[in-house]
């Protein structure tokens, strides 16, 4: 087999970095040469995954000390989920689509590419590869929810089995186009000044790669989702973060419940973990809760019968644990449905909402409100561990993830669109092997 030459992009955006660095570190192994733009706070685990490191220079960025530009600290100060998509689209997607696309162009100019797979968040990225002339792909972390697809519009968390969702998924109807399409003119700025022509749907962003692959599994989705031929899904990416902890189970009989919120800075998320270590404490049963790098385990109301840990390998420990307490990131709730693990959800912000409809609507989850209180947190998870159906509806699921992770389909496809050679030999299961969490 030949090898190609990739070059992927990431952020410092919670859940988006691990996925790709996943990515990274599967072509690695298979002797690709493998080059990941990247936030310099991520420097370390890019190199650990086999990759080699380039910083962004021009785009915004966190630091290789921690400190996050502007869209981070704006999106955590937002006061309302409209702020917090404006703070985004502003400050990360569309605002500095064009220093994205610097980047990357004199990235390609010091060493070409075969393909470039960008994080579909950071569409600068990709129109830098089309102005080289660079296949592209965009790599979708969580659902991509577009209205012309069938779905509503992410941010709400509609869920398609009421009428007003089916209203608002109609394309004319869908506020998000015009949250969108005030993105537009930077992007066009963006495309212009690299002799590209404008674009003027936001669904287009997404039109003008060779492919978009979805991180995620086709089994929680909404069954309505008909999206292009070259949108796919490739299943979820299920590695723990390379700085997790060693972790033992805690001793006794009582049910083992995971917490745990994002990784990432988000508002609210201290005062949330620590109702939810309360709520915990009066269910009865064996909690552990992890903070992430954000929180302090010392900031959390100490309980009894919790552990409260800066970080654990979930994975590890979701094979023990009867339920997970958890905002809904998309990567948290995916390596608790491959462990077959049914949830409670409190979303707290960006795509969590969306997500937590998907699995709730599924039968896998109960979802509550982030202002819940610890006891409204322990009622929910009585009736998550009390209900035999949210167990059986993750079981399902767990067995669709497992057969849709059976092969790793992302690199499939990546390899596939580089002209590599794939006839040596199998594609291997990804590294997690989910049918073993």
């Amino acid at each position: 087999m030949s090898n190609a030459r990739f070059l992927l992009a990431t952020w410092d955006g919670g859940g988006h970095a691990a996925p790709m660095l996943s990515i990274a570190r599967a072509l690695a192994r298979r002797g690709h040469d493998v080059r990941v733009l990247a936030d310099p706070c991520f420097a370390a685990d890019v190199r650990a995954a086999g990759a080699h490191f380039v910083p962004w220079r021009h785009a915004p960025h966190t630091d290789a000390a921690g400190t996050p530009s502007g869209v981070l600290r704006r999106e955590r100060d937002a006061r309302s989920p409209k702020e917090q998509f404006e703070a985004v689209r502003d400050g990360l997607i569309c605002g500095p689509a064009a220093d994205f696309a610097r980047d990357t162009l004199e990235e390609l100019r010091r060493a070409p590419a075969d393909v470039v797979v960008a994080d579909h968040m950071l569409p600068g990225v990709l129109i830098g590869a089309e102005a080289a002339r660079v296949r592209r792909v965009a790599v979708a972390m969580s659902f991509l929810a577009v209205p012309d697809w069938g779905v509503p519009a992410m941010g709400q968390g509609l869920r398609t089995d009421r009428l007003k969702d089916r209203i608002i998924a109609w394309p004319s109807a869908c506020p998000a186009a015009r949250l969108w399409s005030s993105g537009l003119p930077a992007i066009n700025r963006a495309r212009t000044d690299l002799h590209l022509d404008p674009i003027f749907d936001p669904v287009d962003m997404f039109g003008r790669h060779d492919l978009v692959l979805v991180a995620s599994s086709a089994a929680v989705e909404f069954p309505g989702y008909r999206p292009p031929e070259h949108v796919r899904f490739v299943g979820p990416r299920l590695d723990d973060p390379v700085w997790a902890d060693a972790w033992t189970p805690p001793p006794g009989d009582a049910p083992l419940v995971l917490a745990s919120l994002s990784t990432g800075t988000m508002a609210g998320a201290r005062e949330t973990l620590d109702r939810i270590t309360r709520g915990l404490g009066d269910a009865g049963v064996r909690g552990v809760v992890t903070t992430g790098p954000h929180v302090d385990p010392r900031d959390i109301t100490p309980v009894p019968n919790v552990d409260v840990l800066r970080s654990a390998p979930h994975a590890a420990v979701l094979r023990h644990a009867a339920a997970i307490v958890t905002h809904a990131g998309h990567g948290t709730a995916m390596k608790a449905l491959a462990a077959g693990v049914p949830l409670v959800c409190i979303p707290l912000g960006r795509d969590q909402h969306d997500v937590a409809a998907r699995i709730t609507q599924r039968g896998a989850a109960v979802t509550i409100d982030r202002g819940a209180s610890p006891q409204q947190i322990g009622h929910a998870l009585q009736r998550v561990l009390h209900e035999p159906r949210h167990a059986a509806a993750a079981r399902e699921i767990a067995a669709a993830i497992a057969a849709e992770t059976r092969t790793d389909r992302a690199v499939a496809e990546l390899e596939a669109l580089s002209g590599v050679d794939q006839a040596r030999d199998q594609l291997d299961a990804p590294a997690y092997a989910v049918a073993g969490v």
